[in-house]
């Protein structure tokens, strides 16, 4: 595209690291941004923003390890769009963490918190390290000394860090504490998904998988799918996997596949979920389940089932797998799970694919509500909470499958149509400073 001048169009001379060609995640993200560009109508001129994080902020976290040497890790605070509200994302401890992955999951927030209208923008963190190799005094050290490094960025009407991957309510126990002494003040909304006894909101370690069940639930009411006698493979194990695989079980469906890092399971007649769970929380996986019997990884995408639940890591979905899927329904658990090209697939075979920015949005919904809870020191009830978070996530997907069927594109598109068009209005009324 070139200016009324003849000069190249500076608004397309993406920075190498910003281009689609080498950046995995990123690029996958790069080309939803482009799918649903005709759908934004005048707003289409503020595309731009999407594609360019606001900040990325990458720091060098030296720790000592327990025998004395001094390790170092890079760790990464991405701030993707802050349009609608301070940025909001969480923070993964992960050996194979990369800032493409980051800047991506950064994106994928700024969609989801503007699809379930939550006055958030988009961000996230992370650090390049097995925690598992960390002792406990270890893993402190990196906690607070990355929340430090990032501390210039953090806070709470800035941005709020939450739980990810490999993290928990301890490391943002630590992360709030260790911002609250840089600052001389208890801060217990500078992050999220923190312990029930530090501002933490009741629900919150369910919210996501309950979010993943009730649009589930949703699109099986849609599509005219039983879920009594269901049969659900779910890939993930945890609190988002974990606890949608329970839910589902509660409202009649068999879990008759599971796969996480410690292996793949299968029971056709359903695998007790209570007690797998349980075997997950002493054992750290699902393998050696004794209700179950092995099954190789790569055929858990050929099992015969009507929901696939893919809750672990993004990028599990591709092109080389998506023709074995057999489900009717995928609910993205998991962040960016499916590829472009799987998705183009899936959508030939004519399966519904729930999208993780809208299939996963619980988190983020209940960190809304705790971040509310801790500015007003008023907290909720559980029921409260989880009556408030059906609600909304309720109100949002039908909103999502109104625009689906109005324009005839995939959930995925249609929620991109949604959110973008709410952050680019908000950008476009906000205007350019200076």
């Amino acid at each position: 595209m070139s200016s009324p001048t003849g000069a190249a169009s500076p608004t397309h001379s993406l920075p190498s690291y910003l281009q689609a060609d080498h950046l995995g995640p990123w690029g996958n993200y790069l080309q939803q941004v482009d799918r649903v560009t005709p759908y934004l109508g005048n707003l289409a001129r503020w595309v731009e923003t999407l594609k360019r994080p606001k900040r990325i902020l990458i720091v060098d976290v030296p720790i000592e390890l327990d025998n004395g040497t001094i390790a170092h890790y890079e760790g990464y605070r991405v701030q993707h769009n802050l349009s609608r509200g301070p940025g909001k994302g969480g923070v993964r401890f992960h050996q194979d963490v990369t800032l493409s992955e980051v800047m991506a999951l950064s994106a994928w927030m700024s969609v989801k918190n503007a699809a379930v209208n939550v006055p958030y923008g988009g961000a996230k963190g992370g650090i390049r390290v097995d925690p598992k190799k960390l002792s406990m005094g270890e893993l402190e050290r990196l906690t607070r000394r990355y929340t430090s490094e990032i501390g210039l960025l953090i806070g709470p009407s800035k941005d709020i860090p939450a739980p990810d991957v490999n993290t928990n309510g301890q490391v943002m126990a630590w992360m709030m504490d260790t911002y609250s002494m840089n600052v001389g003040a208890t801060a217990t909304g500078v992050v999220t998904g923190k312990p029930v006894d530090l501002g933490g909101s009741l629900g919150r370690v369910e919210a996501t998988g309950r979010g993943v069940f009730t649009v589930g639930v949703e699109a099986a009411k849609l599509t005219g799918l039983h879920l009594d006698g269901a049969r659900v493979a779910v890939q993930g194990f945890g609190n988002v996997g974990g606890i949608a695989a329970k839910l589902f079980a509660e409202a009649g469906a068999k879990v008759v596949a599971v796969q996480d890092h410690t292996g793949t399971i299968f029971n056709s007649k359903g695998v007790d979920v209570p007690a797998l769970l349980a075997h997950v929380k002493t054992r750290g996986g699902v393998g050696g389940f004794a209700g179950a019997d092995v099954m190789k990884a790569e055929e858990f995408w050929g099992v015969d089932c009507e929901i696939l639940i893919p809750a672990a890591l993004e990028g599990q979905i591709t092109k080389d797998n998506a023709g074995q899927i057999k489900a009717k329904l995928v609910i993205e658990g998991a962040n960016g799970p499916t590829t472009t090209e799987a998705d183009d697939i899936l959508h030939d075979k004519g399966v519904l694919v729930l999208p993780d920015v809208i299939a996963n949005a619980g988190g983020v919904t209940v960190s809304y509500f705790e971040w509310v809870q801790d500015f007003s020191s008023f907290f909720w009830s559980e029921d409260e909470i989880n009556a408030r978070l059906v609600r909304i996530m309720q109100e949002a997907f039908a909103g999502i499958w109104q625009v689906a069927q109005e324009h005839k594109v995939s959930l995925r598109t249609a929620t991109f149509i949604v959110a973008c068009q709410r952050i680019l209005h908000a950008r476009e009324m906000r205007g350019l400073y200076p």
